[in-house]
């Protein structure tokens, strides 16, 4: 046949309005690349902060200008040749990502906490990254009064990713958006200024364990496209509930065979379960947030969470909806087994940082007892308790940085001990923070946790919820001891001082405090908000 007009590749209908809130970001971080190579040194940190808190508002504003023009409701459709969902879920979750992200950035910019090296003022990072730590060039690195700005870009793309992750509508798309948002993180956790060598252990163990997660998730779409004979989520839903119409003659040797979609779909969630810190996939959750820059733990406990269970929500409800009867056991006992060591291990950490990577260990098992409610309340209420965590965790990480001694931060506990009267101000804030974890009324964490119990008892999973609230009584302990430690302990003499922060982690501090309080108040806006946006587009 003669190579005509029919024969032409047909190009791809690409809706670059509806996938704005990614582009902006991607085109932020691509000019944050070229400020790094073109722009002097000197100038590059103001240029860096304002590139990206610039891209990041514009991008926020570009998910509320799509949820505004009902894209999040009736004009809900699947974008970008099938990869993209454009629906309610996944836009509420941008707009979760990119407010936090902005917040986070405020922390990463925080130059006033550190003594200035050399007459010049340095923050959380490395002033050269690729000197090995305590060689000659790291000494001259930082008597140049170097700095990593780097690190804005690098966040930027590791936003991208996350954007994409919970709006990804095919398992390739899943897989890309996964490695996207990984790589900048295995990178930003190896940065930190003081104690390099656990920031790089971190780094390092982060990397391996997440290069296995990886694989699995890899494995498992293997085998479902195996099962299915594609890697759309429709297209697996179909033949999952036995509605596909045409068998592709290749795969029909495959298709339908139930050993393949139950290993599939298991090493997919394996994937997805290991982001989101839950048990058994726990293990480098504690060591990373140790060892991690603070502000890059902050940034990672809070939107990484809510990038995972955006991601294992699409999964569950979109793609194996048909197969709850299989999954939801297997969720039972990992949320179970999550919430119980969570709050357990919780009890016997010495290091605030690992205090609170236990603690978020607890919180994925109560929001996937949330998930396990498959029902339109269960998705609300996933999304209103992600929204009010991700700010609490990013306030009380930016309290972290404040403590601090001659070692830099002081983490240890113990440490702590009399910080409010040293400090009311700052260890009030720090008290608001741990019973919202802790789930106090009036604190949105009350509000979550009454959400995702209640779509759960409603969902027939009451033993889940008796369990929740056991672990609930468990981990609000350990809050407590806290509180009390800093409130009703002697200060020692040689304890640490909580240094004064700039207006950018004052901000960031400040915006936790009010979501948080706001939240917990008047929460009801918030959960109507989630409800709207609580449906799939299939």
């Amino acid at each position: 046949m003669a190579a005509g007009a029919e024969d032409k590749i047909p190009a791809p209908h690409i809706e670059y309005g509806q996938l704005s809130p990614t582009l902006i970001v991607l085109a932020a971080a691509v000019l944050g690349v070229l400020v790094e190579a073109f722009l002097p040194r000197r100038s590059r940190y103001y240029a860096q902060l304002m590139l990206t808190v610039v891209g990041l508002a514009a991008a926020f504003a570009a998910v509320i200008g799509l949820a505004a023009g009902g894209y999040g409701t009736e004009k809900a459709h699947i974008a970008a040749m099938g990869a993209i969902a454009v629906d309610g879920p996944a836009l509420f979750l941008q707009g979760t990502i990119l407010l936090v992200s902005l917040v986070a950035v405020f922390t990463f910019a925080e130059r006033r906490l550190d003594p200035a090296a050399h007459g010049n003022r340095v923050d959380s990072f490395a002033a050269q990254a690729a000197s090995v730590p305590g060689s000659e060039s790291e000494r001259a690195a930082v008597k140049a009064g170097f700095t990593t700005t780097e690190v804005f870009p690098i966040v930027l793309f590791a936003v991208a990713g996350m954007l994409v992750f919970p709006a990804a509508n095919d398992l390739l798309t899943l897989f890309i958006a996964l490695e996207v948002f990984s790589l900048p993180l295995y990178v930003l956790c190896a940065l930190a200024r003081r104690q390099r060598l656990l920031s790089q252990e971190a780094a390092v163990k982060y990397f391996l364990l997440g290069a296995f997660s990886s694989a699995f998730l890899l494995f498992g779409i293997a085998l479902l496209y195996g099962y299915a004979g594609t890697v759309t989520y429709a297209g697996i839903a179909d033949v999952v509930d036995g509605t596909v119409k045409t068998v592709d003659p290749a795969l029909a040797g495959t298709m339908g065979n139930d050993a393949l979609l139950l290993i599939g779909g298991a090493m997919v969630l394996m994937g997805l379960l290991f982001k989101v810190g839950a048990v058994p996939f726990h293990m480098w959750t504690p060591d990373v947030y140790q060892g991690a820059p603070t502000p890059v733990t902050g940034f990672m406990a809070a939107a990484t969470k809510v990038a995972g269970f955006g991601a294992l929500l699409r999964l569950l409800y979109v793609v194996l909806p048909g197969l709850r009867w299989d999954w939801r056991p297997v969720m039972w006992g990992v949320a179970i087994i999550t919430m119980l060591i969570g709050a357990i291990v919780a009890v016997t950490q010495t290091d605030v940082k690992r205090l609170l990577a236990y603690s978020s260990i607890a919180h994925a098992g109560f929001i996937l007892a949330g998930v396990i409610a498959v029902t339109p309340d269960g998705v609300s209420s996933v999304l209103f308790y992600l929204a009010a965590y991700s700010f609490v965790t990013l306030g009380a990480f930016a309290v972290v940085t404040l403590v601090r001694d001659a070692g830099g931060e002081a983490t240890a506990l113990a440490k702590w001990a009399g910080l409010g009267r040293r400090s009311p101000l700052v260890a009030a804030v720090f008290a608001v923070f741990l019973l919202a974890f802790a789930g106090i009324p009036l604190t949105s964490g009350f509000a979550g946790k009454f959400a995702v119990f209640k779509a759960a008892a409603e969902g027939g999973a009451g033993a889940l919820v008796v369990v929740g609230v056991l672990s609930s009584a468990i981990a609000a302990f350990f809050y407590i001891r806290v509180i009390v430690l800093m409130f009703f302990s002697e200060p020692t003499p040689e304890g640490p001082t909580v240094a004064v922060p700039s207006a950018l982690t004052s901000t960031a501090i400040a915006a936790g405090v009010v979501v948080t309080i706001a939240l917990g108040v008047a929460p009801q806006y918030f959960l109507d908000l989630a409800g709207q946006a609580g449906t799939f587009i299939r």
